[in-house]
């Protein structure tokens, strides 16, 4: 399995479409192996799904998405997490460990107590 961290200054960039850059680690019996940084696409959105795939990315965690990218992602079969917030090897920790759901993980403002979904389902406060 390869995962892929979207990264700026050692934490989770806080949103991807514009990330620059991202750390993709290879997880061999649930835990990191190998990890390099790779450059990302600067403009097209097909084109950073298409880098996903070719580096054979399955997972991605992430800031903010956009809903398209998000759902072209998806389509080629990459796992979003999206509003994810904090020092890329905490949430790279957090994710092996199943506790990238903790509140410590969450981007400011994200998935607040009237919202039942997290993930960018409807607007911030509303409850669907």
């Amino acid at each position: 399995m390869r995962i892929a961290v979207s990264v700026w200054e050692g934490r989770v960039s806080p949103v991807f479409d514009s990330s620059r850059r991202m750390l993709v680690v290879d997880i061999v019996d649930g835990r990191a192996g190998d990890r390099r940084e790779v450059e990302l696409p600067a403009d097209s959105p097909a084109e950073r799904v298409s880098h996903l795939r070719g580096l054979n990315v399955s997972t991605l965690l992430c800031g903010a998405i956009s809903r398209p990218l998000a759902e072209w992602l998806q389509a080629a079969g990459v796992e979003v997490h999206p509003f994810v917030a904090g020092s890329v090897e905490e949430v790279l920790s957090g994710y092996l460990s199943g506790q990238l759901n903790r509140a410590d993980f969450r981007m400011p403002g994200c998935c607040g107590r009237r919202r039942r979904h997290c993930g960018g389902r409807g607007r911030q406060g509303e409850g669907r």
